[in-house]
């Protein structure tokens, strides 16, 4: 009897603690030409899980989406009411050449409003290649750690470090990682989001 009541206890304790998380990306979230099993983002739910816990994880990424259409999608991805609020988008706007005002102006909302609902926001940063001219590629890259800063969220630096110079570990396209690549992004998220699970 002593048991099932410290099972109960034990069951509700990991229940209150459970926590939601989503991630608002693009290809690199969605898992763009591997199977989305071995992307980091289920990676990361099998991680957190693995102890017994019930963490959530949503992952809310479309393979070439925009800051643009993160912001116009994030009234559902807020529905699931998240903890922690994963954001990694801005790689295809400045592939495209947008105006890093404008990708800032979008991340800028996006975390607000993350955090206006509660969630406690994590930032992953991209790079662009320097064919785009080192002004460009300086005025998109520091977009990141000035938004984390200004809003003290959660950072992630260049979230491929390690990855996209290592042809073993990407596709053949050069942009996207492969299943081997895949652990290192999650290891250098999960490290982000365990101090925000306690």
């Amino acid at each position: 009897m002593k048991f099932l009541f410290m099972l109960s206890v034990a069951l509700m304790s990991m229940t209150v603690n459970a926590k939601t998380v989503v991630v608002l990306g693009d290809s690199i979230s969605a898992g763009y030409g591997i199977d989305v099993n071995a992307g980091w983002v289920s990676l990361l739910e099998k991680k957190l899980n693995e102890n017994g816990a019930h963490h959530s994880v949503h992952n809310e990424s479309i393979s070439g989406d925009t800051t643009a259409g993160g912001l116009a999608r994030l009234n559902h991805a807020l529905d699931f009411k998240p903890n922690i609020f994963i954001l990694e988008l801005g790689a295809n706007d400045g592939l495209r050449g947008f105006q890093p005002t404008l990708i800032k102006n979008n991340l800028t909302q996006i975390i607000q409003r993350a955090q206006q609902a509660g969630a406690k926001v994590v930032l992953l940063s991209m790079k662009i290649p320097p064919n785009y001219g080192e002004r460009y590629v300086t005025l998109f890259y520091t977009i990141y750690p000035q938004l984390a800063k200004e809003f003290n969220t959660g950072y992630v630096p260049f979230i491929m470090e390690d990855v996209a110079l290592t042809k073993d570990m990407m596709q053949a396209d050069g942009l996207h990682p492969n299943e081997k690549g895949q652990p290192v992004i999650m290891n250098k998220v999960l490290a982000e989001v365990l101090p925000l699970l306690k």
